[in-house]
């Protein structure tokens, strides 16, 4: 029996974990209502929330569901680590 070795790799799209973290991205990066919100979102989450968890309730409190491209904003696939992340860079961005 020959050794077999096997190779897993790691999918990402674009840089990101997925596709609807590279479409939450999008979104909040390049359209001015969605950028604003997740700077704010850093700003005035409470200490028991994420960035990202502040910005899906105030997404949810829009009646803004999902993304232009039907990525809903609570995806149980999009990577939330990312995200957070990116947000903290916006802000830092902003300030």
């Amino acid at each position: 029996m020959k050794n077999q070795t096997t190779t897993t790799a790691t999918q990402t799209y674009n840089g990101w974990a997925n596709y609807e973290t590279w479409n939450v991205s999008l979104w909040m990066q390049n359209n001015m209502f969605l950028y604003n919100t997740a700077v704010a979102c850093v700003e005035y989450k409470s200490d028991t929330e994420t960035p990202y968890q502040k910005f899906i309730r105030c997404m949810t409190n829009c009646e803004q569901f999902t993304t232009r491209d039907d990525v809903s904003w609570d995806d149980e696939l999009i990577n939330h680590d990312e995200i957070n992340e990116m947000m903290i860079d916006m802000h830092k961005e902003e300030n």
